[in-house]
């Protein structure tokens, strides 16, 4: 029986520390295939207008693309349990597993309950300080995902951007130079996105 899991997430923009998260869950929950879903509202993040979303969405492709073992797909809903209907685990960081028992997400108490109980089985990457129970806890090496994200890779920081991401970033200058990402997408460089 093939295995799948789903890795919810802005991937503003995908990280190394991603892609060792998705491959933990892929390792330790013995999957086939992690798909990476994004989305264009993500739940508790704010809407982001640059990178254009189809831009994001191909370098996402991209970065499936470069390992047989990962996908990438546009996820249509909101809710991670509506995202991960079908699916055998969802991946996530312990910041967002915090998010989704925040009671400011569902009508009530009971909703809540529902909502979680229909998640399938869960995979959480550590980010201390925030715990994550024993049982949910993918093992990760602390070089691979400390210190990685992407409002560093924001900040300029290529190294911690995905192979696929950074080559964008260089060609284009998104996430790194808003002004010449602006000029390229006034160019012919806009074309192959």
């Amino acid at each position: 029986m093939v295995r799948l899991g789903i890795y919810p997430g802005s991937f503003n923009p995908p990280t190394t520390a991603h892609l060792a998260i998705a491959d933990a869950a892929r390792r330790q929950r013995k999957l086939d295939q992690v798909f990476l879903a994004h989305s264009h509202d993500v739940l508790g993040k704010d809407l982001v207008e640059r990178p254009l979303f189809r831009h994001r969405a191909q370098v996402l492709e991209e970065v499936a693309a470069d390992h047989d073992w990962l996908g990438a797909m546009v996820a249509t809903k909101r809710l991670l349990a509506d995202i991960a209907e079908g699916y055998n685990v969802v991946v996530m960081g312990a910041d967002k597993w915090h998010q989704i028992q925040e009671l400011q997400w569902y009508d009530d108490e009971a909703d809540r309950d529902a909502t979680l109980a229909r998640l399938p089985e869960v995979a959480v990457a550590p980010r201390p300080p925030l715990s994550v129970p024993p049982e949910l806890r993918l093992d990760l090496p602390p070089s691979a995902v400390e210190g990685v994200s992407s409002t560093e890779a924001r900040a300029g920081r290529l190294d911690h951007m995905a192979p696929a991401a950074r080559r964008f970033a260089q060609r284009s200058g998104a996430w790194i130079d808003p002004e010449r990402y602006e000029r390229w997408l006034s160019s012919d460089g806009d074309r192959d996105g």
